[in-house]
């Protein structure tokens, strides 16, 4: 399941209750739950279907393992549990599709062209979407963002909003760039077993390139969803992780090719990831 990294999905949900919030609705506890429930359930799926295929193919044993990169550790060293790994991750997948039926039911089929699109990047992130460098830039952002935080505004709300398609945008760039940050230490072994993501096709300084950017646009967007009156000016709040940002982005280009310095901006990344959107989430909260 990979425990320590599923804090993500909470801060991602937590924008889209935001988004449900500044619009005046009277949450319902169950709703937020279910749709809290769910979320984790996605990313679990997600990281032990990933544990299990690359078990299969050999990359665990091939990769030099980090604090955020190189999956669990555990079928290397116990290959016997793979069945298990494939078991949970297709367990936490029928959680996740049995809560969106149940919110397709209560709030109307408007939740199941997300809900299709998350199942899809689930089942084929790890076989499929690491073969291709742009969906594999862009397929995590999309599941954590654009899917997350628009599906938990759409089962609060009934309905979609501008507002939470801007918000969606900030975990869209942060946590793209999250993944693509933790492939650097895997380039050679993920080469080796058949996958073609950005890194490997743009090399590690190109690739830092684009870190730079996306973490930049982040900001962008957030500034500007408030300048169009779409996110409260108390999302700017946002901005405050500036400071541990730009830092990240100098080391990181400086650091490209150093696994060993590069380390602690992975660390640093995973705070952006956490911290950012709760802060814009923050924004609607005190509205």
């Amino acid at each position: 399941m990979r425990i320590p990294f599923l804090l993500l999905p909470p801060a991602c949900v937590l924008l889209g209750i935001g988004t449900a919030l500044g619009e005046r609705v009277r949450l319902n506890p169950l709703y937020v739950i279910l749709a809290l429930v769910g979320a984790v359930a996605a990313h679990i799926s997600v990281n032990a279907l990933n544990e299990y295929v690359d078990c299969l193919s050999g990359l665990d044993a091939r990769t030099q393992r980090t604090p955020f990169s190189g999956g669990s550790g555990v079928l290397p060293e116990q290959p016997e549990m793979a069945h298990i790994a494939l078991f949970t991750g297709l367990a936490a997948l029928a959680i996740t599709m049995a809560i969106g039926l149940y919110f397709a039911i209560q709030r109307g089929p408007g939740i199941l062209l997300l809900g299709i699109a998350g199942i899809l990047v689930i089942v084929t992130y790890t076989p499929l979407i690491t073969r291709q460098p742009l969906l594999c830039l862009i397929a995590p952002g999309l599941g954590f963002g654009t899917l997350m935080v628009l599906g938990t505004h759409f089962v609060l709300t009934g309905h979609y909003s501008w507002t939470a398609l801007v918000a969606s945008l900030v975990p869209f760039f942060l946590v793209n760039n999250l993944l693509l940050l933790n492939q650097f230490p895997d380039a050679d072994a993920d080469l080796s077993v058949g996958r073609r993501h950005l890194l490997i096709v743009l090399g590690a300084r190109g690739s830092s390139v684009v870190y730079g950017a996306f973490l930049i646009l982040t900001y962008v967007v957030i500034i500007a969803g408030v300048c169009a009156g779409l996110l409260p000016p108390m999302s700017l709040l946002g901005l405050a992780t500036l400071f541990l940002a730009i830092p990240t982005i100098m080391g990181v280009y400086r650091n490209a090719q150093d696994i060993p310095k590069l380390l602690p901006y992975q660390g640093f990344n995973v705070i952006l990831n956490l911290l950012t959107p709760v802060l814009v989430a923050a924004g609607f909260f005190f509205k």
